[in-house]
């Protein structure tokens, strides 16, 4: 962003950064609120029995299904950039992103079964991929490029990513698994409205920061690009719908064609980058180095967003949901995490401050990300073990869980965006937050697969086998670090 256009932004009122840093940090915070609200309570209310208010659902159908909604919402991250940089401009799409999440929230909340179910997750779909990757950038274009606060203001607002993902669980799992399945839903859509307001008031407060598409769409063309694209989305719904109806595409047929979609999308990727003219033969050498840590930061989500299905499960079935005496709803687990970000996102800040240039180099950091993920998942497996079918183990099981999940997920998270804006060809530089939200999409595309292969039974093995495959990548990608590191032509 220009400083001219940072500077219409009144700079200054929110600890010392602009003001509008407020405004993003509480619509975040309220959109985080109702997503991870819904998805702490969703695979329960899907599966729970109907005499327990849920809908029935086969477990591990239900699982499956969970995970294919977070890849999906990270595929659609894609086409919201798109819009936002071509049509929108950020602003809107952030709006209009708020409000299709919150009628989304709205459907799961109406006691309609399945129905509302397939409806709102399509609907939070669509507007996740709006919001998501284009409130991050309007919280860039508050600050000139050279602004010393920019780093500063990030943290600030990622902090209120995890207040909302702290409380979610808390309000929306007790409501949901205490009171009502509909009414844990309604907070999360009461959530979603509340950031909706409060970004519509504190709009004023955003200046120009991304208020115009950055790349718009020549006027000549527009309504015919626009026109064609919406014709062609209709006409895929339709025929979605209609397979479905007449029962030639059953609801597993639908999950099995987005977890094939959501590896062909970013091979898709990869394929044009490689073949265009506009890379250069050192760009080029730098994208074969992204390809193994794209890979290793697919096995670790296909672990890690396992949080909200198989560990959510086993917490479920597994794990006692009490301490002291009191008991809380097994969905209280998934503010656990957040917490540990918290708490450890500080600590490992430090580390790297401290170690200065003596601090792992980017395939070391993967590589302990992966290490760690693969060792969480053989805590869970030794947690298994130390149960039975009538013994429920300790939830200080799962706290180690999530404490060694989270030191994985500092080791990979943070420095997985920053490298693919490095590694990543210039001409394609607007398109590299699409691209990093790809190795989510396909973690998770797979992951949809893979938990069907879990059930009560075969914890031990599950949890072993995995947490096995990702140490074992991890060790792997260790001894080809030096390699990696060559093939990234100078990049840190």
């Amino acid at each position: 962003m220009s400083a001219t256009s940072a500077a219409k932004a009144p700079q200054q009122g929110f600890f010392g950064h602009p003001k509008g840093l407020s405004t993003l940090f509480f619509t975040e915070l309220w959109e985080r609120f109702s997503y991870y609200g819904m998805k702490a309570i969703l695979a329960y209310y899907l599966y729970y029995s109907v005499s327990e208010g849920g809908l029935g659902v086969d477990k591990s159908a239900a699982l499956s299904l969970v995970a294919i909604y977070g890849s999906s919402v990270y595929m659609a991250g894609v086409g919201g950039g798109w819009l936002a940089d071509r049509v929108f401009g950020s602003q809107r799409a952030v709006l209009y992103g708020g409000a299709l999440i919150m009628l989304g929230h709205i459907a799961l909340a109406l006691p309609i079964g399945l129905a509302g179910v397939y409806l709102g997750l399509i609907l939070i779909v669509l507007g996740t991929g709006l919001l998501k990757p284009n409130v991050s950038n309007i919280v860039g274009g508050l600050y000139d490029e050279h602004d010393p606060r920019r780093d500063g203001g990030f943290s600030i607002f990622y902090m209120g990513v995890n207040l909302g993902a702290f409380v979610a669980p808390l309000v929306c799992g007790f409501l949901g698994q205490e009171v009502n399945w509909h009414l844990g839903f309604g907070a999360a859509a009461v959530g979603m409205a509340l950031g909706l307001v409060q970004y519509q008031l504190g709009r004023k407060n955003l200046g120009e920061a991304s208020d115009r598409p950055a790349n718009p769409l020549p006027d000549e063309h527009r309504g015919l690009i626009i026109g064609r694209i919406a014709g062609v989305s209709a006409a895929v719904v339709v025929v979605l719908v209609l397979l479905i109806v007449l029962g030639v595409l059953s609801g597993e047929g639908m999950v099995n064609l987005l977890s094939v979609l959501s590896v062909v999308l970013p091979v898709v990727y990869f394929t044009v980058m490689m073949r265009s003219a506009k890379t250069t033969p050192v760009e080029r050498t730098r994208l074969v180095a992204y390809i193994p840590l794209f890979v290793a930061a697919v096995i670790f989500w296909l672990l890690y967003e396992q949080t909200s299905t198989v560990i959510a499960a086993f917490a479920d079935t597994s794990v006692r949901n009490s301490i002291f005496g009191i008991e809380f709803p097994p969905s209280f687990f998934q503010s656990i995490n957040p917490v540990m970000i918290i708490v450890l996102a500080p600590v490992f800040a430090f580390l790297w401050t401290k170690l200065g240039t003596r601090q792992p180099a980017t395939p070391r950091k993967f590589s302990g990300g992966l290490l760690f993920i693969g060792l969480s998942f053989l805590v869970a497996m030794a947690a298994s073990q130390s149960g039975g079918p009538d013994d429920k183990v300790s939830p200080l099981w799962l706290v180690l869980v999530f404490f060694v999940m989270t030191c994985g997920e500092l080791l990979l998270s943070p420095v997985g965006l920053s490298v693919t804006t490095k590694l990543a060809p210039r001409a394609f530089a607007a398109q590299t937050m699409g691209l990093f939200f790809l190795s989510s999409a396909a973690g998770q595309g797979v992951g949809a697969q893979v938990v069907k292969l879990y059930s009560d039974d075969s914890s031990v093995v599950y949890f072993g086998v995995l947490g096995a495959i990702a140490i074992g990548l991890g060790v792997l990608l260790l001894v080809l670090s030096p390699r990696i590191k060559a093939l990234m032509q100078g990049v840190d």
